[in-house]
């Protein structure tokens, strides 16, 4: 269950309505008004979206949630998109770093290279430098988080698959 992706996804379709499947999947999970006792996975949905997630009581900062997808294709076929991420709070953290260090970073290239070019001392290709470790920090950073969440991950992907009667690849 371990991938360089940052966020996990993968299709899978059905010849089922994608309501049915809806309902098959909260079904299997206890969706209902109270998660069973028990239950090591939770639900929430939304008309053409599933999220399944770890209960409040066991999660921890890297937790991961699937979001699943569902719609009909042009063939009259339903498909599901699953993502696998962490928490939104944890998301918006990292999106937001990358937004920010990638713009410095592409910034600060820019300078390095026009002072390069100017013949003056470069100190933006130092912070380039610097900036491009930090993103590869950030990266490998999220890379460790996923790791600290497999065994979470790896629950809620057989729930799916439990859930649909389906194996399925992530890409």
């Amino acid at each position: 269950m371990s991938s360089f992706r940052i966020r996990p996804r993968f299709s899978q379709s059905f010849d089922e309505e994608p309501e049915k499947l809806q309902a098959r999947i909260i079904e299997h999970v206890g969706g209902g008004e109270e998660r069973p006792a028990g239950s090591r996975v939770e639900v929430k949905n939304f008309p053409g979206y599933v999220t399944l997630r770890i209960p409040e009581e066991d999660q921890h900062f890297w937790s991961p949630l699937l979001n699943l997808s569902l719609e009909t294709d042009d063939d009259g076929h339903s498909v599901i998109h699953g993502i696998y991420g962490p928490n939104a709070n944890v998301w918006t953290i990292f999106l937001y770093g990358y937004l920010l260090i990638g713009s410095l970073t592409l910034f600060s290239g820019l300078l390095g290279i026009s002072q390069w070019v100017v013949g003056v001392y470069s100190w933006g290709l130092i912070v380039f430098g610097v900036l491009v470790v930090l993103l590869i920090g950030l990266y490998l950073l999220a890379q460790f988080g996923q790791k600290l969440a497999a065994r979470q991950t790896y629950l809620l992907h057989l729930t799916y698959e439990a859930a649909v009667g389906r194996t399925v690849e992530i890409h």
